[in-house]
């Protein structure tokens, strides 16, 4: 791949296994990748799918590439051009947006809007946000303090601002089925206050993305919303981020969602073709697993440095737990920012039991001029040894650190290293780390898609409350 392609860099984890071992792999995991291509041609071909395929959702490995073909092809009226235009209506017509969703309908968006957005994104004017909405997300939880917080907040913006776009909110709701009682109940008290708010504008600031059938489809079908999209069978919720759960909120957010399809394109095309040595995804599943099953290490960190990766950790903590967390088997996902975690966390990892594989996520080039060290006539602290340091050089010198402290310990480290955080590399990433899930899935005899756990808790808590 280029020089701006994300690099998978497990040398100093492959130091604790014996030579040879990740080669050893290299027919299991081709086989794996085979069976994972394959199935996209089972789910495409429309004929009987075997109980042991049951639920296939295969659908995401070949999406990116078919919606940037519909975009070529069909170009106004293909379904990134509908996505961007209504994600432009929407920024126009609102200064907040909430997004409903829990799970996979919200996730991958968070981890987009954390990792390309300023922390301090909401905090700004308008003016200083380049005319894109304030975001939020909800529906994630049935806390009723933290919900009425927000209700409470977007109400008061309404009186403040009466008939001026700042005082307006837009909703995007995200649920296939429309049955998951945590967003449901939030579009509920959001629908509420939209409609007694602005009631001559609701059907066009509320938007929803559901499937072709179900509650939610019903609903939008009776209210008549202007906008409705639909997510695609065959793509499960954590998979569904490059669809319009992922895409819809993104571009009303004004990012680059060609860019983002383009990245995962990208990746699945390296997965197809690269050889086995030089394709990260392979390489990647070959050390998680050759560590969890020569060495017991069952618990995977990914230690994100800098502050804009840890959303993409959570978005991967349901990917790998959902998918792979079956039959009493499955490594635990665990995400750790650095160097914040370095002062909690890193003490388990430096002395604590060797069970742990960590990557470091690197975030690579920063976007803006970094921060340096100032010069001071007080000099108590004694940092004017810093002076003129930069703070990516400070991280830096505390990434190698802690990669030497592992080291010096026999603890494996891996990195996986991002040329820069932008949507191209996310597309990249989101989807290197799906197709390596899945491929690790057919290589352990599991199941990669479907969640029947979760179900099982989605039933009772119904039962509970006396919902048929």
């Amino acid at each position: 791949m280029s020089n701006e392609s994300l690099k998978y860099v497990p040398d100093a984890a492959l130091k604790l296994l014996p030579a040879g071992r990740i080669g050893a792999l290299k027919d299991k995991l081709l086989s794996a990748a085979e069976e994972t291509l394959k199935d996209v041609d089972l789910w495409q071909s429309g004929g009987p799918i075997p109980a042991a395929k049951q639920p296939l959702d295969a659908g995401f490995i070949q999406w990116p590439e078919e919606l940037l073909a519909d975009l070529q092809i069909n170009r106004d009226k293909s379904l990134v051009a509908r996505l961007e235009t209504c994600g432009a209506r929407l920024r126009e017509a609102a200064d907040s947006i909430v997004v409903l969703g829990i799970g996979g309908s919200y996730m991958g968006m968070r981890a987009m809007f954390e990792g390309l957005r300023s922390p301090y994104h909401n905090e700004q004017c308008r003016k200083t946000r380049g005319g894109i909405p304030r975001l939020y997300f909800e529906g994630w939880n049935v806390d009723s303090d933290q919900q009425q917080v927000l209700l409470n907040l977007l109400e008061q913006r309404a009186d403040q601002h009466p008939d001026s776009i700042d005082g307006r909110t837009s909703v995007i709701v995200i649920s296939k089925s429309g049955g998951t009682l945590e967003a449901a109940v939030a579009f509920r008290t959001f629908r509420e206050l939209i409609e007694r708010k602005f009631p001559k504008l609701a059907k066009s600031l509320i938007v929803p993305v559901t499937g072709d059938a179900g509650r939610l489809r019903n609903l939008s079908n009776a209210a008549g919303y202007e906008d409705v999209f639909s997510i695609p069978d065959g793509i499960g919720g954590r998979f569904s981020i490059l669809t319009a759960v992922g895409l819809l909120p993104a571009a009303a957010n004004g990012m680059n969602i060609r860019a983002l399809l383009q990245g995962a394109a990208d990746m699945t095309e390296h997965f197809r073709n690269a050889p086995f040595e030089e394709n990260i995804v392979l390489q990647y599943v070959a050390v998680g697993h050759a560590f969890e099953m020569d060495l017991g290490m069952t618990t995977r960190v990914l230690s994100t440095w800098g502050s804009k990766l840890e959303a993409v950790g959570l978005w991967y903590d349901q990917l790998l737990s959902e998918s792979l967390g079956k039959h009493e088997r499955g490594a635990t996902p665990l995400t750790v920012v650095n160097t914040r975690d370095l002062h909690s966390r890193g003490q388990q990892h430096q002395e604590g039991r060797r069970d742990k594989l960590i990557t470091n996520l690197l975030p690579g080039r920063p976007h803006k001029p970094p921060i340096t060290v100032p010069k001071h006539e007080l000099d108590q602290d004694q940092l004017n040894q810093l002076a003129g340091v930069t703070m990516p050089r400070i991280l830096q010198a505390a990434i190698d650190g802690t990669n030497k402290a592992y080291a010096d310990e026999q603890r494996p480290t891996t990195d996986l290293v991002m040329p820069s955080i932008t949507e191209h590399a996310l597309g990249q990433l989101f989807q290197m780390l799906m197709l390596a899930t899945v491929v690790e899935g057919r290589l352990v005899g599991t199941n990669p898609y479907g969640q029947p756990g979760v179900e099982a808790y989605k039933k009772n808590m119904q039962a509970n409350l006396g919902i048929k």
